[in-house]
């Protein structure tokens, strides 16, 4: 069931509609707030644009790295699976 979440970001309040239980929108909210913080520090004059910019390529780039982790785990498992069926069928 959709549901209207009340969050704060850059200093903004604002209402989301998310399937998403409230704890899980939290917990969104932070951490965006938490990657915006640490952009705000590396960028000089609080350039409003340039901090966001560079908080996405932030989130970018760890959710690139997530994927390919989670696509070399699943061939990693997809392999141990295959020698797993080989072992049972040589039995």
């Amino acid at each position: 069931m959709v549901a209207t979440h009340s969050i704060r970001v850059l200093g903004r309040d604002l209402q989301v509609k998310s399937v998403a239980t409230p704890e899980h929108v939290a917990q969104v909210e932070t951490l965006v707030n938490q990657k915006l913080a640490e952009a705000e520090g590396a960028v000089p004059g609080g350039d409003t644009q340039m901090v966001v910019i560079l908080a996405l390529m932030n989130l970018a780039e760890s959710c690139l790295n997530a994927q390919k982790e989670l696509a070399e785990e699943r061939r990693i498992c997809g392999e141990r699976i295959v020698g797993l069926i080989e072992r049972l069928d040589r039995q």
